[in-house]
């Protein structure tokens, strides 16, 4: 709430000069809304002004002036009036402060019930106040500028005119400019295309080639075609696709307003991004009044221009006399007073308003003109008469012929044919040259009827309209023209539209129409039950709309048994059941019943009617409102448990003996575990001392021993749970010796109280060690704990590097680098003749395989030279095949089949010689 309300209020905060007040003892701060002044500040009191509102130095100084008196009386007016507004603004500003320690520091219990809609509504007041506080403003714009916050804060109170449906958050809207109405993105832009498609569809054949106005819903401002809403916008303009802020308020973007203010006075609004018109500037400004008289003043710039309640003084249009209004804006009014004045012509006098000196009467003028014979005949007028109209050259009836005759004389008709042109605008008159009007046409014409289907011979001056009704739609393409005669420009429909509104109430009281009807401009007032509190809605959203939360209490009497029931506030259908304590007396045991009142409890009603099978539905259970007994009492009474453990406070009901749940905990007779018993009874006996010993009606200890055994030991005790020490351990323990081989059998007594000498010859089995050295021989000593020492003395073989000189050695020196055998001059003299072999053997393999790769090389360049040289040939000379080269393939194959006939031949003769 908090950011709301420092949403509203954005611009408060850029003001430099503040009227405050602060209570005594409450340290209460009012501040101004407005923005920087020009000059000084209203709080202050003006110069020259004493504390008690007697001018002191401006009117000593203005007794030595020429216009002294003058002079005196204005600076006293100004001085006046200026204290007058301080003490005024003085007053207000304590009253606020009185107002707002109560509403702080009141102790009413309703407070903590306000709900969030009334603390919203106190922060948009509080933000908006303080532009009228200092001086005189117009509130009723601001008012506007409120209702539209405060519809913006509640939810569902946005009404799209054109859909009727709410307006939410997270929907794209567009606001009109004249009555900032705010309706769904997609409504106005289908409204916006109809709207221009109807227009252009009566006026123009084509549509998209004039720019057709479209008007706003609700005010029909008229916006042009290139305006249709294509993008979401805030509320100032400044965000496309403002993001949703539950801190905002909707479709704003937090920024500071900046549009101008109209009418536009050089300053922007500082409030932050809002809905509705915005608010009168708050700007302070030091002006003077309309007559200039009076010394200037800081005022708000919206209420910049102000009356100093002197006379105008100002010399009337009657140059007579002066303005006697008080300081007014604007020109003066007309001089109210009346004088007596002549007319223009000078032959009345009347008595007038002194406003308008010239006028006229009704007499002719009468005068006689320049020409000595007629008189002047026109109404008093100003100036000369003229000369007279009949003087000069004249034209005769028919204007085809001019005379030059004395103004006495009368112009004759020429005889010529007057050839003027008739009513029907066709024909000419055929009479000779007449005075006065010409006849009508009498001439018989082939008329055609007004609408074109129809033609009869009559008279050229008479109309001639058939009796042809006509069959076209008239611009509500519902109802037909019927006109008899018509030309075609069919007028509107004249009936009534009549279909039904979106709201579901009304119907269209406008004429027969096309497309979508206006929204119905009817509002309804929603109230709660008690009818105190109601909230206005368009017409057709009271269905949907919550009635609004009052803030009387409900009146209704109590159902229960008490007198009063709990204050709660105005609703609908019945009270809340009763949370009030019962406070009726128990019968038992006299207490008061704490429980909240139960004369009407709702409980499930049973013994319904069960479904006699899976085909019939199960009806939902009933409830039923009736009054139960009072609840078992509750008091807490101390009672001490069976054991004697705790003191527990037991409900009243419950008192008597109890068990607390826990273990008696007792100590048993064996002093070593305690009676695992519930809390029970324990009956004292006389041989039985202390508190903690157990009864008999305790357990009985049957469990083994269970003391800690020696470290090390892991057999039981062989005794029952007894007091005191448990006897020694002389179980036998199977052991492996320290070579894990042999087993040995020892008491569990001695390996447990021997220390680490005697546990390592317990463990001995006094046989030689099996492990091996690191040197690979078998340790010597006896059975023994942890490494083998290695102090090997057995025998080895050394080597000299050579292999030829052996010798034996002990194994520990040997290991330890303490002995070596060096080669000797007989085995150097061997190594250096292997050497020798080795060389000689290697050189003559080198010397092979350079002959082998002399040899191939030899024979690659042979077998290269030979190529070369049959290349040579074929490119010198161009061999000529032979017969033979040519058809060598058909001859060997020829002479394959003739060799295989005769081979058959052969065989076949062969085989039948035998034969």
């Amino acid at each position: 709430m908090e950011a709301s309300r420092r949403q509203v209020a954005g611009g408060r905060g850029r003001s430099r000069g503040r009227a405050t007040a602060a209570p005594s003892g409450n340290g209460v701060h009012l501040r101004g809304a407005g923005g920087g002044r020009e000059k000084g500040s209203v709080g202050a009191v003006p110069s020259g002004t004493s504390p008690g509102g007697v001018a002191t130095t401006a009117a000593a100084g203005s007794r030595h002036s020429p216009a002294g008196s003058q002079a005196l009386q204005t600076t006293a007016a100004s001085e006046l009036m200026s204290q007058k507004k301080f003490e005024e603004i003085k007053k207000a500003n304590q009253a606020a402060a009185r107002k707002l320690v109560e509403e702080q520091f009141s102790s009413s219990s309703e407070e903590g019930d306000e709900d969030f809609e009334g603390k919203q509504g106190k922060i948009v007041a509080n933000t908006f106040i303080t532009y009228t506080t200092q001086t005189d403003g117009d509130t009723r714009e601001l008012e506007r500028t409120k209702q539209y916050v405060n519809e913006a804060f509640q939810a569902g109170a946005m009404t799209c005119l054109i859909c009727i449906a709410s307006v939410k958050r997270n929907q794209a809207v567009w606001s009109c400019s004249g009555c900032f109405c705010i309706f769904h993105m997609p409504c106005i832009q289908k409204w916006a295309k109809d709207s221009q498609f109807l227009v252009s569809s009566v006026t123009d054949d084509d549509f998209g080639k004039r720019d057709c106005p479209w008007p706003c819903p609700k005010c029909r401002f008229e916006y042009k075609r290139s305006e249709t809403p294509s993008r979401y916008y805030c509320y100032c303009g400044k965000v496309e696709d403002p993001p949703l802020d539950p801190w905002l308020v909707p479709h704003s973007c937090g920024q500071v307003c900046e549009r101008e203010f109209k009418p536009p006075c050089g300053h922007k609004c500082l409030l932050l991004c809002h809905p509705g018109p915005c608010p009168p500037c708050p700007k302070m400004v030091t002006t003077t009044c309309y007559c200039k008289k009076a010394k200037p003043i800081p005022r708000r710039c919206s209420a910049k221009e102000w009356s100093c309640q002197l006379p105008c003084g100002q010399k009337l249009l009657c140059g007579q006399h002066k303005c006697e209004n008080p300081c007014h804006a604007g020109s003066c009014q007309p001089c109210p007073r009346v004088s007596r004045q002549k007319c223009v012509c000078g032959k009345k006098v009347a008595e007038r308003s002194c406003a308008s000196p010239l006028w006229h009467c009704d007499q002719v003028c009468g005068k006689t003109l320049p020409c000595g014979n007629h008189t002047c005949e026109q109404v008093c007028h100003v100036g000369a008469c003229g000369e007279c109209p009949r003087s000069g050259k004249r034209f005769c009836p028919c204007q085809k012929s001019k005379f030059s005759l004395p103004c006495t004389e009368d112009v004759p008709t020429c005889g010529d044919s007057c050839d003027k042109v008739l009513e029907c605008g066709i024909h000419r008159c055929s009479q000779r040259c007449h005075r006065g009007p010409c006849e009508t046409c009498r001439q018989e014409v082939e008329k055609h009827c007004r609408c074109g289907k129809h033609t009869k011979r009559m008279p050229c001056h008479k109309p001639y309209l058939c009796e042809t009704k006509c069959v076209k739609m008239r611009d509500c393409q519902k109802h037909q023209c019927r006109r008899k005669c018509c030309p075609g420009n069919c007028p509107p429909c004249d009936q009534n539209c009549g279909r039904t509104l979106g709201c579901r109430n009304h119907k269209c009281p406008s004429v027969c129409h096309r497309g979508s009807c206006y929204p119905c401009p009817e509002t309804v007032d929603v109230k709660c039950n008690c009818g105190n509190t109601k909230v206005t809605v368009p017409c057709g959203r009271e269905r949907t709309t919550r009635p609004p939360k009052c803030k009387e209490q409900c009146s209704r009497p109590p159902t229960c048994h008490h007198t009063s029931q709990e204050k709660h506030r105005c609703h609908f259908g019945s009270c809340p059941p009763c949370h009030q304590p019962c406070q009726k007396v128990l019968e038992k045991c006299g207490h008061l019943c704490p429980a909240p009142c139960h004369d009407q409890a709702l409980i499930k009603q049973t013994g319904r009617h069960q479904p006699t099978g899976p085909w019939e539905q199960p009806s939902e259970p009933a409830f039923i409102q009736t009054a139960l007994p009072c609840p078992p009492c509750q008091v807490p009474i101390p009672m001490e448990c069976l054991g004697k453990h705790e003191v527990s406070p037991l409900p009243c009901h419950a008192v008597g003996p109890y068990s607390c749940k826990r273990v008696c905990g007792r100590i048993l007779d064996c002093e070593n575990h305690t009676c695992m018993k519930e809390c029970h009874k324990v009956t004292k006996t006389d041989g039985c001392t202390g508190k903690n010993k157990a009864g008999p009606e305790c357990l009985h200890c049957e469990e083994g021993c269970s003391k800690s055994r020696p470290l090390g030991c892991l057999h039981p005790c062989i005794l029952r749970c007894h007091p005191g020490e448990c006897p020694p351990c002389v179980q036998m323990l199977r052991i492996k010796c320290h070579c894990k081989i042999t087993s040995l059998y020892v008491e569990c007594r001695k390996i447990t109280t021997a220390d680490v000498n005697e546990k390592n010859l317990l463990s001995c089995c006094k046989n030689q060690c099996p492990k091996e050295l690191p040197c690979g021989h078998r340790c010597k000593e006896m059975c023994h704990p942890g490494e083998c020492p290695f102090n090997c003395n057995q025998k080895v073989k050394l080597r000299c590097p050579c292999k030829r000189i052996k010798k034996e050695l002990q194994c520990n020196k040997v290991r330890e680098n303490q002995v070596s055998i060096e080669c000797d001059t007989t085995c150097k003299e061997m190594k250096r003749r292997a050497s020798e072999i080795k060389e000689a053997e290697a050189k003559a393999a080198f010397e092979e395989e350079k002959r082998r790769q002399q040899a191939e090389l030899e024979a690659f360049e042979n077998r290269l030279k030979g190529r070369r040289k049959k290349n040579r040939k074929r490119d010198e000379v161009a061999i000529e095949l032979s017969l033979w080269q040519k058809h060598k393939y058909y001859l060997i194959s020829v002479c394959g089949v003739v060799v295989v006939v005769f081979a058959w031949y052969i065989t076949h003769d062969v085989n039948l010689k035998k034969f």
